[in-house]
């Protein structure tokens, strides 16, 4: 049996693809958003609803309802600068892409606020709605919080969901831990360059840039549990510009990812200590430059429960796992820190199983028939959380 929200999501299920189509095609990432922000803009004045715009990191804020109690939504608006590759008759044509679907969650955010907007004499307080720049590079939830988001009305507990291309339309999963934090760094190892046919005359950063990877890569598989979770990559190795010069020097990123604070501490010591090592043994200077320092996603186990219990009210039918456990990251764990939050991921597979592929992926295709229950899963939740708070 469907929820009255539910049929009313599935009643304009055209304009939640017209929507999340018109934003593929104006892919932006970082903090400058403007094309998607004066498209929200746009869509929340023809509905009514006042927003706050923090044109320093493209976040939009808008409200519904009011009261002493304030549940927050939470959808990301950018992009990632990938060439599309999806064959999709709206794909974008600007060299970014929503390759990670946060087209599909402003989609499901303007949703709920049509919603909500409908049904706002029956809200027991405030529902906040937050349009988040730059989740992608760690930066717009953290902007977001600095700028004050959280506050005027105080909010007091927050939800945010996540599609998956490559997962059964309509499939929720969830969980106390879903996503790693993640700690980005850079390594610059500095040599001395010289000719290719005198080696000896220079100091090979390559060499030493080859060891370090080795060495860094043994930490995971010779320092660390195997009942631990724990990923280190290495994603960027670059020195030199011809095939007869030895470089003057060569830079190493990466990201670790981790669950427990203690494993990333150390692990983290060890990077240190193995770079400053390694370095010394061939002869190079280092550096190490911190990129990003996210903290893992946690979930407030009752608020899950909460969330769950409306879910399964709104359609019977849908199927929810608490098997949300993964190795990815998300900057939605700023919030968490502050307050009680949920994180959820809901499957957005297309009908052809053979074309899906995972995020980030320039071929990656959403369900668009997934829409219209998220949107409702985010309207219920806010509903019914300040039904049972406010």
């Amino acid at each position: 049996m469907q929820n009255q929200l539910l049929k009313e999501a599935n009643e304009f299920q055209e304009k939640l693809s017209a929507w999340r189509r018109a934003l593929h095609q104006i892919p932006e990432i970082g903090l400058h958003l403007p094309k998607t922000v004066a498209f929200v803009k746009k869509e929340l004045e023809q509905m009514d609803i006042p927003y706050t715009v923090y044109e320093e990191s493209s976040c939009i804020v808008a409200l519904i309802g009011s009261g002493e109690k304030c549940f927050m939504l939470r959808s990301d608006m950018d992009a990632l600068p990938v060439r599309e590759e999806s064959g999709e008759p709206f794909a974008s044509e600007n060299g970014c892409m929503h390759a990670c679907g946060h087209d599909m969650h402003t989609t499901t955010l303007l949703g709920a606020a049509k919603l909500l907007k409908s049904h706002e004499r029956e809200l027991k307080g405030t529902v906040k709605l937050l349009f988040q720049s730059a989740e992608e590079t760690f930066q717009g939830a953290r902007a977001a919080v600095d700028a004050g988001v959280l506050e005027n009305p105080r909010v007091d507990a927050a939800f945010a969901m996540h599609v998956a291309p490559n997962s059964e339309n309509k499939k929720i999963i969830y969980g106390e831990y879903p996503m790693t934090s993640v700690y980005g760094f850079r390594v610059l190892l500095t040599g001395k360059g010289t000719h290719g046919s005198a080696p000896e005359l220079g100091v090979d950063p390559i060499n030493a840039g080859v060891h370090l990877y080795l060495a860094l890569q043994e930490l995971i598989a010779r320092e660390i549990s195997a009942m631990e979770e724990a990923v280190l990559t290495i994603g960027r190795f670059e020195s030199g510009s011809a095939f007869n010069v030895i470089p003057h020097r060569a830079v190493l990123e990466g990201s670790l990812r981790t669950f427990k604070s203690e494993v990333r501490d150390y692990i983290i010591c060890r990077i240190k200590e193995v770079a400053k090592g390694v370095a010394a043994t061939y002869r190079c200077e280092v550096e190490l430059e911190v990129l990003n320092d996210v903290p893992a996603v946690k979930c407030d186990v009752k608020l899950n429960e909460e969330i769950i219990q409306s879910v399964r009210e709104l359609d019977s039918e849908l199927k929810a796992y608490p098997a949300f456990h993964v190795m990815g990251s998300e900057d939605f764990s700023y919030f968490g820190e502050k307050i009680p939050t949920s994180y959820f991921f809901i499957g957005a597979g297309v009908d052809n199983q053979d074309e899906w592929v995972g995020h980030h992926n320039p071929h990656a295709k959403f369900n668009e028939t997934c829409l219209p229950t998220a949107a409702a899963i985010y309207a219920k939740a806010a509903m019914d959380w300040l039904e049972n708070h406010g």
